[in-house]
C-alpha cells in the first residue's frame, strides 16, 4: 500500500466515524462518547496526512506516533460503546477490525522507520 492509498483509506474511515456517530442514540454518556469517538477517529488520517510531510526522519515517527494513539483510542471508544450497551459489537465489528488494520500498519511502519530499513514499507520513509 502507497501513501496515497492510505490517505484514501483514512479518510474513508474517518468518513464512517462519522457516519457511526450519527446513528448512535442520543443521550448524555453517548453524546460524550461520539464528540471522543470523531476527534479521535477523524484525526487518524489528519496526522498521517501530515506524517507524510514530515520534514525528518525523526519528524515522520513522532508524527506516526501520534496516528497510532488516534486509532488506537478510536477502538477505545467504540469498545465503550460496546460494552457499555450502547450499540451491539456485531454493529462494530467492520470498523473496529479496520481501525485495528491502520494501527497495526501504522506501528509496522514506525517499526521500519525506527531501524532505519529503506525497505518496502507500507509508508513512505522520509530521508
Amino acid at each position: 500500500m502507497n501513501p496515497e492509498e492510505l490517505k484514501k483509506r483514512t479518510k474513508a474511515f474517518a468518513v464512517r466515524v462519522i457516519n457511526l456517530v450519527d446513528r448512535l442514540p442520543n443521550s448524555r454518556a453517548t453524546n460524550v462518547i461520539a464528540n471522543q469517538l470523531v476527534r479521535s477517529g477523524t484525526s487518524v488520517g489528519a496526522n498521517y496526512r501530515s506524517a507524510c510531510r514530515a520534514k525528518s526522519r525523526a519528524d515522520f515517527i513522532s508524527k506516526l506516533g501520534t496516528v497510532e494513539e488516534e486509532a488506537d483510542e478510536t477502538i477505545y471508544w467504540m469498545e465503550l460503546l460496546i460494552e457499555s450497551g450502547k450499540m451491539k459489537a456485531v454493529a462494530l465489528a467492520d470498523l473496529m477490525r479496520e481501525a485495528g488494520e491502520i494501527l497495526a500498519i501504522t506501528i509496522a511502519s514506525i517499526n521500519t522507520a525506527r531501524s532505519g530499513r529503506n525497505s518496502q514499507s507500507t509508508i513512505r520513509n522520509p530521508q
